[in-house]
């Protein structure tokens, strides 16, 4: 009476440690997904800042090269100021050279002129003479034009300096405006990328623990299982009276007995610390009709989402889906020694990626042939599925 007690109290802790597996198991696969999303968001920040960065260095260029250009037109001004400055000299001293021209002719009543036109020897001379004179006059109010077009000219050149100057500098201006703007930008993104590696790091945190007391919960599970397994057989042998195991009928007919399980070289680690051992390598009964008697590997009853860790380093060799397998990934180790996960609800790595022993490669699900979420493990010698407890 006292070992059924017992028995069921064991059978209770198992039960209620199987319920809480599959909770323990969401919450494994919320927390992941929402890592991803963090990891998604940031990448996303990371790649806006770098965008605006160049951004930012594109208009630092162009705030150097208007700089240059402005530095350029204030010494053309300063070139045409100085040229306008000889130009109204120039312009002055034409003025004045004529105005003691005029001013002597008026004050001498031209008689200088007369003289030279009577001194004349000839006809000839006279006429030389006379339009010798009209072309200085012509030659003063001629000089006296183009001076003041040349003053003209000069200022309108430096107006027009003084404009395309401006512009410049409003551009300038411009341009500061909108390099303030997109720096204030990049240091709001980088505020947003060390908040989201902050919110990263707490979620890695919270999945660690979630993982460990999955895989604690799995342990005592699988402690839990044991000992009812041990019970049982106790309980059988006290009423058949057989040292084999037999039935509780007392007839003479010995139970199966459990095989023993290989000792392990210990070359591969535990690819699902957090499920438990639903299924051993070699024969059994074909679960739900559609898994094979045969059984190539061992699986890991656990929640869709759970990670599942490379059992080894190695490198990636295939990352597929077949309608059997589900998703699924091949590791090869080296030495003829491969490693395949199946069943898989999300994959993390490609083939030809090299992955480190522990390295989270993928999620467990219930893809292809399978009865409810589990990792079906699988390690191949040469090719030929073995026994994984050989290796574990």
């Amino acid at each position: 009476m006292q070992k059924k007690r017992v028995l069921s109290v064991i059978l209770a802790l198992t039960l209620s440690i199987g319920c809480a597996i599959p909770a323990q198991a969401s919450s494994i696969s919320e927390t992941q997904k929402k890592g991803e999303e963090l990891q998604s968001q940031k990448d996303s920040a990371e790649a806006e800042k770098a965008a605006l960065t160049k951004q930012l260095n594109d208009l630092i260029d162009e705030m150097d090269k208007t700089t240059e250009d402005i530095n350029t037109k204030q010494e053309e001004i300063d070139a045409k100021e100085t040229e306008l400055i000889q130009a109204q000299i120039d312009e002055n001293n034409q003025y004045e050279s004529m105005k003691k021209r005029i001013k002597y002719m008026y004050e001498n009543g031209n008689t200088q002129f007369i003289e030279v036109l009577l001194e004349s020897k000839s006809i000839g001379e006279f006429l030389n003479n006379a339009e010798y004179i009209a072309q200085i006059s012509d030659y003063d109010r001629q000089m006296l034009k183009e001076f003041q077009q040349t003053v003209q000219d000069v200022d309108d050149q430096k107006t027009a300096l003084e404009t395309e100057k401006a512009e410049l500098e409003t551009l300038q201006t411009q341009l500061q405006d909108k390099q303030n703007e997109v720096s204030t930008l990049i240091s709001e993104k980088a505020d947003l990328i060390g908040d989201l590696e902050t919110a990263i790091g707490e979620n890695a945190a919270k999945l660690q623990a979630l993982q460990e007391e999955a895989a604690r919960q799995a342990r005592v599970q699988q402690e839990a299982a044991a000992a009812a397994n041990r019970g049982n057989s106790g309980s059988g042998s006290s009423g058949g009276g057989s040292s084999s195991g037999g039935s509780s009928s007392g007839g003479g007919s010995s139970s199966p007995v459990a095989p023993i399980a290989p000792s392990g070289s210990g070359r591969l680690s535990n690819p699902c610390p957090s499920a438990y051992i639903s299924s051993e390598f070699g024969g059994r009964t074909s679960p739900g009709g559609i898994g094979s008697t045969n059984h190539k590997g061992r699986d890991y009853a656990t929640g869709t989402g759970s990670p599942i860790y490379a059992a080894a380093s190695g490198t990636v060799t295939t990352v597929s889906y077949n309608v059997a397998r589900g998703n699924y990934v091949v590791i090869n180790h080296g030495n003829g020694l491969s490693t395949l996960y199946q069943h898989c609800s999300a994959t993390y790595v490609s083939a030809g990626q090299s992955v480190s022993a522990g390295q989270n490669i993928a999620a467990v699900g219930t893809t292809g042939y399978s009865t409810g979420p589990h990792l079906h493990f699988e390690v191949w010698v040469n090719g030929t599925p073995v026994d994984p407890r050989l290796y574990l």
